[in-house]
C-alpha cells in the first residue's frame, strides 16, 4: 500500500475510533453543493463528513470489532459522519440531507452507542428530541405543579379579600 493510502487509512481509523458515533451514508449522485451544505450543517454540530473507500471501512470494521452486518453496508459510494456530542441532532441533519437529495442519497447504518444499527434505527434516532429539548420539557413538567398551585392560591386570594378587608379595618379601630 502506498504511503498516501496508509496515511488516509490511519486518519480514517483514528477519526472513527475517536468519535462518539459513526454514521454511514450512500452518496451516489449527490451534487457538490448538497455535500457542501451537509458539511456546513455538520460542522455546526461538531461533526465531520468524509468520503471513504469501502476497503478502508472494512479495515476500520476489523479494528473496531464491528459485526459482520457492516460488510453488507459497504457497497456503493460511502461517506462517514463522525464527531462528538449529541447524535440525535446529527441524525436529523443526515435525514434532512437524504430527504433533500431526491432519492440519490440514503443511510446505510451507523455505529451508535457501541452497536451497529440499520437505517431504520438511524431514522428513529433522528426523531428523538435532543438533550436541550428534553431538558426544557423536564423543566416544564417540574415547574407545572408549582404553577398550578400559584394559580389556585391567586384565585383564592382574589375571592377572599372582601371577607378579610373588614377584619383588617376593625383591628386599627380596636387599638385606638
Amino acid at each position: 500500500m502506498r504511503i498516501e493510502k496508509v496515511a488516509i487509512l490511519e486518519e480514517v481509523v483514528a477519526r472513527v475510533k475517536d468519535s462518539d458515533y459513526c454514521f454511514m451514508i450512500n452518496h451516489g449522485g449527490v451534487t457538490v453543493a448538497q455535500f457542501a451544505k451537509l458539511r456546513k450543517d455538520l460542522r455546526a454540530l461538531d461533526s465531520r463528513l468524509l468520503v471513504v473507500k469501502n476497503s478502508f471501512l472494512a479495515k476500520v470494521a476489523k479494528e473496531k470489532n464491528w459485526s459482520e452486518e457492516v460488510n453488507a453496508m459497504l457497497v456503493g459510494g460511502t461517506a462517514v459522519v463522525t464527531g462528538h456530542g449529541e447524535p440525535t441532532a446529527v441524525a436529523k441533519a443526515i435525514m434532512d440531507f437524504v430527504k433533500n437529495s431526491a432519492g440519490k442519497a440514503s443511510v446505510k447504518g451507523a455505529d451508535y452507542d457501541g452497536k451497529i444499527v440499520d437505517a431504520a434505527m438511524v431514522e428513529a434516532l433522528s426523531k428523538v428530541p435532543g438533550k436541550n429539548e428534553l431538558r426544557a420539557t423536564l423543566l416544564m413538567l417540574l415547574k407545572e405543579p408549582a404553577t398550578r398551585l400559584a394559580r389556585v392560591l391567586s384565585e383564592k386570594a382574589k375571592k377572599e379579600p372582601a371577607a378579610e378587608a373588614p377584619a383588617a379595618e376593625a383591628a386599627p379601630a380596636a387599638e385606638a
